[in-house]
């Protein structure tokens, strides 16, 4: 078994347009390519905010900024 052709590939594509559509295929790329983007920029402001200051005072940062993001709750067993 060698490697695949360019034949192997255009037929694989092409189930895969057929199986999916091409608007599926669209939004999954740019999903996809939006997901990457998200992930390099929190990357980027991370290292930023991780070296001007401990987790201490970004935890009180983020508060004073309105992060509330984060909900407080209580576990409580049932009885």
């Amino acid at each position: 078994m060698g490697t695949f052709s360019i034949w192997h590939w255009l037929v694989v594509l092409l189930i895969v347009v057929l199986v999916f559509g091409t608007k599926k295929l669209k939004n999954i790329g740019s999903d996809l390519g939006a997901a990457v983007k998200g992930f390099k920029d929190g990357m980027r402001d991370g290292s930023s905010n991780t070296e001007a200051s401990t987790p201490a005072q970004q935890v009180t940062a983020d508060k004073a900024q309105g992060g509330g993001t984060t909900i407080d709750v209580e576990a409580k067993t049932k009885s």
